[in-house]
C-alpha cells in the first residue's frame, strides 16, 4: 500500500505543536490544529459579553497559540502565507474531523494520564489503518499503548522533533513494540524526503539518543565547570564554534531551551536509568538547584546564566557569576589554545590541537573528550546498535558539525583510549576488539560513499541510505577536475561538473570568478552540465569586499573597473553558456552570491536559503549584474501584461532596502527566485544531488545556448522622476540619510535605463555599462569607503 500524508492532526498547540503544525504548512500539507476548550473567560472576553459557548471563546487557547508562534522569531514558518493551509480547532467540536486525517499527532504535555485521555478520546474517531504518533520525549510507549486497540498499536510510534521544529534537523522515530515494520520504514522515509530531516530510529530508552547524549554532554559540562575553576563566559568560548558548535554553545543555548526543560529531562534519565555508569552526572549541582527556585530559567524569564539590563540607556548582557550567584559585567574568555587553531579552517582538523593545549583549555578538552567518548561507547547497544545513529542525532539535534565517534576519529581512536585511561576509564570491549580486527578508525570512505564500524559484523559497513546524497568531502579528492585557490571543481556522474567555492566565507574574488570560467569551459569542451554548490555553512556572503576598498583606497579605478567588468562578464558567461548552469544555494546567499543565483539557467534552492543584494550596506549598489537582472525582470513581468512601473518599484526597493529573504520562498515574493523555473529543496542533504539532477534533465531535453537579449524595455524618464521623488520625500522626512540617497539614486538611473525621453528598447550590456558606472563612481565616495571599512572591521552596516 502506497500511504500518501494530503492532511495530519496535531493535537496540543504549545510552542512544538504550532511549530510542528507550521513545518507541516511548510511543505504544503493542510493541519488540523486541536487544543482543549478554555474553563473560564478572560477580561476581555466578559467585556464583549461572550460566553462559554461561543467559537471564539473555545477556540481561543488554540488560536492565541499559533498566533504567537506566527510571530515568534525566528519565524516557524517558511512564508506567512503558508499559514493558510492550518485549521484551528477544539478537542470537543472538532475532534471527529481527525477521521479523515492521514496522521494524527500528539503534542501535549508530558504526563502519561493527560496523553491516554486524549488517546481514548482520538481512538473513538480515527479511521483503522491511519498513522498516530507522540511527541514525547520520555515516555515509554507500552505505558502509552496501555488499553488501546490493536490497530493502534500497529500503527503507533513516537516521532520526536527537536525545538524549533523548522530548523533543527533530528527527527527521532521510535516504533512501539507492535508498531508494523513498513509504518517505521514510512515514517524514516517521510522523515528524510518529505520534512527535509535527519531521521535517526531509536529504541525506546530514556530520552532516545539526542536528549541522552547531549543532556549528559551538559551535565557532564555542569559538573566540570567548578572542577576547573572556568567561568561561564569561558565554557561558552570553549564550547561554541571553534569545535564546530552552535554560536551559543553550552550556557546560552541553555538559556534560550529553558533551565527547567533541561532539569525535566535530566530528571527523567537520573530517575529511569539507576544502571547507568554516569548516573551520578544526571544529578544537579547545587547552583541548577538554586537557579530553579529563583526561576531564573533562561530567555522566558529575563535571567539565567545571562541576564540582559540596560545600564545609562545602553543594552549590556551580565553574566552569572557561578560561585556567588551573583550577576557581573561579562569578561572576554581567552585561551593560548584556541590561538593554535585560528589557522586551522575545518573544526574536525582543530581535535588534534585542541587535547593537545598545554593551558586550561588543554586540560578542559582533555578530560571534556574523555568523558564524553567513554559515556558514547558504553551506549551501544542500550540506545543504539549503530554508531552512527549517535553521530547523526547529535547533528542533527545539537548542530554539531562532527558527533562524537567523528571527533573520537580525529583524535585517534588510540589516542583517545589514552585520553579515557588517564580519566580512570576504560575502553568498553567492542572498541578493543575493533583495534584488535584491524580496524584503526570507526568511519572510513571508500568511492565516495561513507562506511562505518559495524560491531557484529566485525567489519566497515557501508552507511545506509546515502544513495539520494551527494556528500562533497567523499569525493573531492577522488574526483578533482580542477582546482585552485578559491574553488574545487568535481566530476559528480553523468557529465555534470559541480563547482564548489574553497574561499574563506565563500567569498567571490578573482580566484573564484577564474574557477567559474573554466568550470565553464571545461563543462561545455567535454561535459554536459555544471552546478555550482557548496556544503559549507553558507553559500556565499558575497564579493570580497576587502579587495574592493583595497582598491579604492589606492585609487586603483583603472583596476577596479576592469574587476567589476570581470565579475559582471562572468555572469553573463554563465548566463550565455552552450551548457545548464545551476546554482544551488543555502544558508546566506548575499550581494554577489545573490547575482550567481540570478544569472543561472535554474536555482536549486535550500528552503533555508536567505538571500538578498545587500550593497547598499557598504554603500554601493548590486555591482555584478544584479542591478541589470532586477530591471530586466521588471520588463519581462511587462511583457507578461503585469503593470510594470510597480514591479520595477518593488524590485528598486528590493535592492535599496537590502532586504533579504527569510526563506527560498520568500525569495520568489522578492522577486529573487523565480515560479515556474528555479525550485526548493526542503532536505539540504539531498540539494546537490537533485540540482545534478535538473542540470542532467536540461542536457538531455536538448539544452540550447540562449541568445542575448537586446529586448529590455527600460523607461527612462518616467521611472526616474518617480523614484527622484520618492528618495527626496524619504531624505527629507529623515528615514533615510543625504550618502542613502546618493546611492538610491545611482541605483534609480541605472534601473530606469538612464534619463531617456521616452520607453526604449535596450542590452543588457547597456544596463551592465550603467550598473558599473555606478559602482564605481560609488567607490570614489569617502562615505562609501566608512562604510566598507565599517563592515571589514565589525560585520555590521554603518549608517551614515
Amino acid at each position: 500500500m502506497t500511504r500518501r500524508i494530503k492532511k495530519v492532526a496535531i493535537v496540543g498547540s504549545g510552542i512544538m505543536g504550532s511549530g510542528i503544525a507550521c513545518h507541516f504548512a511548510n511543505i504544503g500539507v493542510e493541519v488540523l490544529l486541536l487544543d482543549i476548550v478554555p474553563r473560564e473567560l478572560n477580561d476581555k472576553e466578559k467585556a464583549k459579553g461572550l460566553t462559554l459557548e461561543d467559537k471564539v471563546v473555545r477556540n481561543r487557547l488554540v488560536n492565541d497559540a499559533l498566533t504567537a508562534s506566527l510571530k515568534s522569531k525566528p519565524s516557524p514558518i517558511y512564508n506567512q502565507k503558508f499559514a493558510n493551509r492550518i485549521t484551528t480547532g477544539n478537542l470537543d467540536d472538532d475532534i471527529a474531523k481527525v477521521a479523515d486525517v492521514d496522521w494524527i499527532m500528539e503534542v501535549v504535555v508530558e504526563r502519561l494520564d493527560i496523553k491516554k485521555i486524549v488517546f481514548e478520546k482520538l481512538e473513538k474517531y480515527r479511521t483503522p489503518g491511519t498513522i498516530i504518533s507522540s511527541n514525547t520525549s520520555g515516555i515509554p510507549i507500552k505505558f502509552m499503548n496501555e488499553g488501546r486497540s490493536k490497530d493502534f498499536q500497529k500503527h503507533f510510534a513516537v516521532t520526536h522533533f527537536f525545538n524549533p521544529p523548522r530548523y533543527l534537523k533530528l527527527f527521532e522515530v521510535v516504533p512501539g513494540p507492535d508498531c508494523k515494520q513498513e509504518v517505521t520504514d514510512f515514517l524514516m522515509m517521510y522523515g528524510e524526503k518529505f520534512l527535509g530531516k535527519t531521521s535517526v530510529l531509536a529504541k525506546d530508552t530514556p530520552a532516545f539518543i539526542g536528549n541522552r547524549i547531549g543532556i549528559f554532554g551538559i551535565q557532564s559540562l555542569f559538573h566540570q565547570v567548578k572542577e576547573l575553576g572556568l567561568t561561564v563566559e569561558e565554557v561558552d568560548k570553549l564550547t561554541g564554534p571553534v569545535i564546530g558548535r552552535p554560536k551559543s554553545a553550552t550556557f546560552r543555548t541553555v538559556d534560550v531551551v529553558g533551565l527547567d526543560t533541561l532539569v525535566h529531562v535530566a530528571n527523567g534519565i537520573y530517575d529511569n536509568c539507576p544502571n547507568d555508569e554516569a548516573h551520578d552526572l544526571f544529578k544537579l549541582p547545587g547552583f541548577i538547584n538554586t537557579m530553579m527556585e529563583n526561576k531564573w530559567l533562561g530567555s522566558k524569564t529575563g535571567q539565567g546564566f545571562y541576564k540582559k539590563t540596560v545600564v545609562d540607556g545602553k543594552k549590556e548582557i551580565l553574566t552569572l557569576d557561578l560561585d556567588t550567584l551573583e550577576y557581573r559585567a561579562s569578561k572576554r574568555a581567552k585561551f593560548a589554545t584556541l590561538e593554535l587553531t585560528k589557522t586551522i579552517d575545518k573544526p574536525i582538523d582543530r581535535f588534534k590541537v585542541l587535547v593537545g593545549g598545554k593551558d586550561k583549555a588543554g586540560e578542559f578538552y582533555r578530560k571534556n573528550f574523555a568523558a564524553m567518548f567513554a559515556y558514547v561507547q558504553n551506549r551501544i547497544p542500550e540506545i543504539s546498535d549503530e554508531i552512527y545513529k549517535i553521530d547523526d542525532a547529535m547533528k542533527a539535534g545539537f548542530g554539531w558539525e562532527n558527533g562524537p565517534f567523528e571527533i573520537w576519529d580525529a583524535v585517534g581512536v588510540e589516542a583517545g583510549i589514552e585520553l579515557m585511561k588517564a580519566e580512570g576509564k576504560e575502553p568498553a570491549p567492542w572498541v578493543t576488539e575493533m583495534l584488535a580486527a584491524g580496524s584503526k578508525s570507526f568511519y572510513s570512505v571508500k568511492e565516495g560513499a561513507t562506511y562505518f564500524y559495524d560491531i557484529p559484523s566485525k567489519s566497515q559497513t557501508k552507511k545506509p541510505g546515502q544513495e539520494s546524497f551527494i556528500i562533497l568531502d567523499n569525493i573531492r579528492k577522488s574526483n578533482e577536475v580542477f582546482k585552485n585557490s578559491g574553488v574545487v571543481i568535481e566530476d559528480i556522474g553523468d557529465g555534470i561538473l559541480n563547482l564548489e567555492f574553497q574561499s574563506k566565507m565563500n567569498t567571490i574574488g578573482g580566484d573564484v570568478l577564474a574557477g567559474i570560467n573554466k568550470g565553464i569551459d571545461i563543462a561545455q569542451k567535454d561535459f554536459q552540465g555544471l552546478v555550482i554548490g557548496n556544503q559549507a555553512a553558507n553559500f556565499s556572503v558575497g564579493a570580497n569586499i576587502g579587495m574592493i576598498f583595497m582598491m579604492a583606497v589606492e585609487q586603483e579605478y583603472d583596476e577596479l573597473n576592469y574587476a567589476i567588468k570581470y565579475f559582471q562578464d562572468t555572469m553573463m558567461r554563465m548566463r550565455y553558456s552552450s551548457i545548464p548552469t545551476i546554482s544551488a544555494p543555502h544558508g546566506m546567499a548575499l550581494g554577489g552570491g545573490c547575482e550567481i543565483s540570478l544569472h543561472a539557467d535554474k536555482v536549486v534552492a535550500a528552503a533555508e536559503t536567505y538571500m538578498g543584494l545587500v550593497e547598499f550596506g557598504v554603500g554601493v549598489i548590486p555591482g555584478g549584474g544584479g542591478s541589470k537582472e532586477m530591471a530586466l525582470r521588471a520588463s519581462d513581468s511587462f511583457q507578461k501584461g503585469d503593470v510594470e512601473l510597480n514591479i520595477l518599484q518593488e524590485n528598486f526597493l528590493t535592492i535599496g532596502m537590502a532586504k533579504v529573504s527569510t526563506s527560498a520562498y520568500e525569495a520568489f515574493d522578492l522577486g529573487l527566485l523565480q515560479q515556474g523555473k528555479d525550485v526548493v529543496v526542503v532536505n539540504k542533504d539531498r540539494q546537490i544531488a537533485t540540482a545534478k539532477a535538473h542540470a542532467k534533465l536540461m542536457a538531455e531535453s536538448g539544452y540550447t545556448q540562449p541568445v542575448k537579449r537586446n529586448d529590455v524595455r527600460v523607461l527612462g524618464k518616467q521611472a526616474l522622476g518617480m523614484f527622484l521623488v520618492g528618495t527626496d520625500s524619504m531624505q527629507d522626512s529623515k528615514y533615510i540619510s543625504e550618502h542613502d540617497m546618493k546611492i538610491a539614486n545611482k541605483l534609480a538611473y541605472v534601473m530606469a535605463g538612464g534619463d531617456l525621453s521616452e520607453p526604449t528598447l535596450v542590452t543588457e550590456q547597456y544596463l551592465l555599462d550603467l550598473e558599473r558606472e555606478a559602482f564605481l563612481s560609488l567607490c570614489t565616495e569617502r562615505k562609501t569607503l566608512e562604510r566598507i571599512q565599517h563592515m571589514l572591521k565589525t560585520g555590521k552596516p554603518l549608517r551614515n
